[in-house]
């Protein structure tokens, strides 16, 4: 115990160029800070052509934005009638859509226009159409821009 006479000597202050990395066993190494040199250096990986959100996707989603409804004036992409467009490693593109009814007066030729479109991309090997059914159609599947061409918002 120490009398009020007495001072206490403080303890010494830690700093940072004292610290010791525990996996160098007490060899100190300079410190630097190039955890995001690489990160920040790396060049882009070539993508493949194919395979999700590429540039031939992104080429057959802006083809197929150029198809129109003949009864709506929006195209079938916005309209929510494109469930999925998909390009494989050997530039194979599968279009998954639907029709607003299976009434559709387009029915017969829709799928076979959209096949077309997607064929007609450059780098495009074949294109395929699958047309479903399920889940149904529903206007809550337009985009926010359909919505606004329509007066809907």
């Amino acid at each position: 115990m120490t009398t009020p006479n007495q001072t206490q000597e403080k303890p010494p202050r830690a700093r940072v160029e004292d610290a010791v990395d525990p996996d160098t066993s007490g060899a100190t190494a300079p410190r630097t800070r190039d955890y995001l040199d690489g990160f920040l250096h790396q060049k882009p990986a070539s993508d493949a052509a194919g395979g999700p959100g590429g540039d031939l996707q992104q080429a057959v989603i802006d083809a197929l934005k150029e198809i129109y409804d003949p009864e709506i004036p929006v195209n079938i992409y916005d309209l929510g009638l494109i469930y999925g467009v998909e390009v494989d490693d050997e530039c194979d593109a599968t279009v998954t859509m639907t029709l607003t009814t299976p009434h559709c007066p387009v029915a017969e030729t829709m799928p076979g226009e959209v096949e077309l479109r997607a064929a007609s991309v450059p780098g495009i090997r074949d294109a395929e159409v699958e047309l479903v059914w399920d889940p149904p159609w529903s206007p809550e599947k337009m985009s926010d821009e359909a919505r606004l061409e329509l007066g809907m918002l």
